[in-house]
């Protein structure tokens, strides 16, 4: 019976669907972390009878066709690129980007990758990096002797020196955007890597036309709605359910048909 394969497959779906949900679940306090959302589509069609075609000769196109579907298919899990809250956290180094845009970052191997996660801090020479020792590009350095960093709403960055009466500027912070934020390579570590799909960065400066601006002393949360997440769980635990009892029923109408064979 078709029925027992089509509803594994809606099963399937649904245990996806669940993963991306308990994904979610666990970034809620990620800074910057963005939701996902699974999407399906159903599979191809096995088709008995054809629409538009006469019934009989001479007869007139029949109006409708007979397709059956056989189940459904995770087509993709899309990140949903949707501002987070900007929390205030009082700390100098943490920048929230309000509006479009993404940090350039040094990866492992010098390839440039992109993050929203703003939670920079200096390393032992006084470069601004995030948590996990990468560097800002382009590199900004904080001399020694600073008593006081200032980062203003289009990426300027001023130190104020204990030798010094008025600040002096250290570096710019440039923003990259992408045409299409959700072909974006998701790596871990808040980080992200530039693909075909979602094209090449365009670089500009924070408060330009189309670029957010810098907001210093606050992170952007994650955009996970605990609400909408704990719905959407339920809502995936019940299709499993019942696709699961689609299995059940079919499974009994089988075992009818070869007990009525004996």
């Amino acid at each position: 019976m078709k029925s027992l394969a089509i509803a594994a497959t809606g099963m399937n779906a649904q245990q996806t669907n669940v993963e991306v949900i308990a994904n979610n679940i666990a970034n809620i306090n990620t800074t910057s972390f963005k939701r996902a959302r699974a999407e399906f589509t159903d599979l191809f069609y096995q088709m008995d009878r054809m629409q538009g075609v006469p019934n009989t000769a001479g007869s007139s196109p029949i109006p409708e066709g007979a397709n059956m579907g056989l189940g459904v298919r995770s087509a993709a899990v899309r990140k949903l690129h949707i501002q987070g809250a900007l929390s205030q956290t009082g700390n100098t180094y943490d920048m929230a980007i309000n509006g479009r845009g993404w940090f350039q970052i040094l990866g492992p191997n010098n390839d440039v990758l992109y993050t929203r996660a703003g939670s920079f801090n200096t390393n032992a020479n006084g470069q601004l990096v995030t948590l996990d020792g990468y560097q800002i590009d382009p590199s900004i350095t904080v001399p020694q002797g600073t008593v006081e960093v200032t980062v203003n709403k289009t990426g300027q960055v001023f130190a104020k020196l204990d030798t010094e009466v008025n600040p002096r500027q250290i570096g710019q912070l440039n923003l990259a955007n992408f045409v299409n934020e959700a072909g974006l390579e998701p790596l871990g570590g808040n980080l992200y890597k530039e693909t075909t799909a979602s094209g090449t960065p365009v670089v500009g400066l924070p408060g330009d036309a189309g670029y957010g601006k810098i907001n210093q002393h606050y992170l952007e949360a994650s955009n996970v709605d605990p609400v909408k997440e704990i719905t959407e769980l339920i809502s995936a635990q019940r299709a499993y359910e019942m696709n699961a009892k689609v299995i059940t029923a079919s499974d009994e109408m089988a075992s009818t048909v070869s007990k009525g064979l004996r």
